[in-house]
């Protein structure tokens, strides 16, 4: 118990620290990042334009970046969009300690399958994964249809365009939060 309270304090310690120093992007900043990351989806995962036009909506994440040496963090920036129309920003910031090594920079996406999972995200302003609903990490196979497949869960996730390598054992909390870039 006495570990879990360290992570606590070590994520708000981060969260305090990446809203203060790491919140720069703009929304039009975001929303091309989020157009790039959906191009690079799309090419790289059969069936996932389908995919996403059939969810109740989905968040992307970008460019989120993880580091971490016994302690680390990971921090992004993104965008929900539904019905391809972007309906607010949000940032990713995680916590995590225990036996790790290394830094890695990916995209990520969370698909919400049925609109409860998103009425949920979007009415929470601060919203934490290990709260209501688990976020199954999708498995698939370069030659089937990301559409055919049923992943059994509220809220789906696709890591892609890793780079870099991150080797961990750890203890780890999540939180999402609404964020407001600057219009420019």
């Amino acid at each position: 118990m006495k570990i879990l309270k360290y992570v606590t304090q070590l994520l708000l310690v981060l969260a305090a620290l990446t809203n203060l120093t790491l919140a720069e992007d703009t929304a039009k900043e975001i929303d091309h990042d989020t157009n790039g990351a959906l191009s690079v989806f799309y090419s790289e995962v059969n069936g996932g334009k389908k995919y996403l036009e059939k969810a109740a909506g989905y968040v992307v994440f970008p460019d989120v970046k993880e580091a971490g040496m016994f302690i680390g963090g990971k921090y992004g920036e993104g965008a929900l969009r539904v019905n391809d129309v972007t309906k607010g920003y949000y940032s990713i910031t995680s916590a995590s300690v225990g036996m790790q090594i290394g830094a890695q920079k990916y995209s990520l996406i969370i698909v919400f399958t049925s609109p409860e999972a998103l009425k949920k995200f979007m009415n929470d302003d601060d919203w934490d994964t290990d709260m209501d609903f688990n976020v199954a990490m999708a498995d698939w196979n370069n030659d089937e249809e990301l559409d055919d497949i049923d992943f059994g869960s509220n809220m789906v996730g696709f890591v892609f365009d890793s780079k870099g390598m991150m080797g961990n054992f750890t203890m780890e909390g999540t939180r999402f939060e609404r964020i407001t870039p600057d219009f420019d």
